[in-house]
């Protein structure tokens, strides 16, 4: 049983319900290292790995193993174990197809340094070189290499946004792997703001809140992925304004990203915001057919796997959303070939491309879980979204609400105002009518509902 395939192909399931960001923290160097009766042991590198995997994503993983595999695993246990250095890391997993591109290359000088850049949290294979560039990225691409280019001189801080999956984490470590190519004793640190928070906590428990201060306030570049996970939380906050501060004042570059602007950020102390407007702020959105098309090539390219146009063709037609599930939806079809030893044709990537398809997940989605990802995504409560309230922070997220049962669900306009509060049925049609004409100028709303659809599908396709 080819362990690696089963463990890639669980692999590309999960990543289409996490972000970029804790898919790489978590998941990187995991292995399955036994597979027998239904039994799987999933190895991991440290028993911090091991604690996480157990008590956040154990569900998810055996889901995913039971798609990756069609078959009955009974029970997922973990095991801190080094991977034999004679088996390839995951990420740079060549499938061993009967018709590759061309042979194995040589280790590149990127690969042979990968040491010293996983040290600093960067993933070897999210360079610039990898970065296929379009429409939709192309400022945030070129405001990307400025920083790289001359840290701490232009675009301070440089804040990326866009939704799940469109590439914001890969642009934010080519800028690390550049600065530490170029500049080896720059002191860089990439960090999820998940992260930052648990070291503060850890920190700040144990009684050594000065050693953190320390870590982040004398290094020279800050890379922090998913700052929008800083609403709620006023101590890491605090430590976080400081910090922004004191690296600022002494020219230190500071990057950040986010899943949407920062005024979107709701709950983000004004402080703060006016410190993360300070410098450039750049989007990405959805790659367009050509550019999911050169995304394709050149990940089968890292593959060493060979898909014809027509193919290509196929898998950048039905998946419209973001470049992860693209991308997951390729590391499907090559597990998937491989593990079943045959050639890819359309007849059998069709199936495969059908889990990834909206109207499959759409069957999924009920009222009260489309409600609940509105009111998760706007961060307010289940009383905000019922109550009466005008405020806008409230009103917009509600007639946003409005708008995806009808559009989503289609319910119908008397049974959309029993779900939001018993309100009247006039009140659904005009929230309706509100925000179809603000689709047609607002490029926000149309974020916020490209991002609001991608975790309602994700959670669908969950249950």
């Amino acid at each position: 049983m080819n362990y690696q395939a089963i463990w890639q192909a669980a692999l590309g399931e999960l990543e289409l319900t996490l972000s970029k960001a804790n898919f790489t923290t978590w998941f990187k160097n995991t292995f399955i290292s036994s597979f027998e009766n239904g039994k799987v042991v999933v190895s991991v590198p440290n028993t911090f790995t091991k604690s996480w995997l157990e008590k956040k994503y154990h569900d998810a993983i055996v889901k995913a193993l039971r798609t990756a595999t069609n078959q009955g695993v009974r029970e997922v246990t973990y095991r801190v174990e080094a991977k034999n250095t004679t088996v390839l890391p995951l990420e740079h997993l060549l499938p061993e197809t009967p018709f590759p591109l061309e042979e194995a290359a040589a280790p590149t000088e990127q690969e042979t340094t990968s040491a010293s850049t996983n040290d600093l949290g960067l993933n070897p294979r999210y360079l610039f070189e990898s970065f296929v560039v379009g429409k939709s990225n192309e400022l945030a691409h070129a405001a990307s290499q400025a920083v790289a280019a001359k840290p701490g001189t232009v675009y301070n801080p440089l804040f990326i946004y866009g939704g799940v999956g469109m590439g914001k984490t890969h642009l934010l470590q080519a800028i690390g792997h550049h600065i530490h190519k170029n500049s080896p004793n720059t002191k860089l640190r990439y960090v999820t703001c998940e992260r930052f928070t648990n070291e503060f906590i850890q920190h700040v428990r144990s009684g050594r809140g000065a050693e953190f201060k320390q870590l982040y306030r004398t290094i020279d570049v800050l890379i922090m992925d998913d700052v929008q996970f800083l609403t709620g939380k006023e101590g890491t906050q605090e430590e976080f304004f400081h910090t922004f501060n004191a690296l600022h004042q002494n020219n230190k570059q500071i990057i950040l990203a986010s899943d949407r602007s920062p005024k979107d950020i709701q709950g983000l102390e004004s402080r703060l915001l006016s410190r993360f407007e300070w410098g450039m702020i750049a989007d990405v959105t959805k790659p367009d057919f050509e550019t999911r098309v050169a995304i394709l090539q050149s990940k089968t390219r890292e593959k060493n796997y060979a898909l014809n146009t027509e193919l290509l063709h196929m898998v950048a037609g039905a998946i419209q959303s973001n470049v992860r599930e693209l991308e997951g939806a390729l590391n499907k079809i090559v597990a998937y070939h491989q593990f079943k030893n045959l050639l890819p044709s359309a007849a059998t990537i069709q199936p495969l491309l059908q889990t990834f398809a909206p109207a499959f997940t759409k069957r999924s989605i009920s009222p009260k879980l489309l409600i609940e990802t509105v009111i998760a995504y706007y961060e307010i409560s289940l009383d905000d979204m019922l109550g009466k309230s005008r405020e806008r922070r409230y009103a917009l997220p509600r007639q946003i609400a409005m708008f995806l049962l009808r559009e989503e669900t289609k319910c119908s306009f008397p049974s959309i105002g029993d779900h939001l509060g018993s309100r009247d049925h006039t009140t659904a049609m005009h929230a309706c009518q509100k925000i179809t004409d603000m689709l047609k100028d607002d490029e926000q709303i149309k974020r916020d509902l490209s991002v609001i659809r991608e975790k309602l599908y994700s959670s669908a396709a969950a249950h």
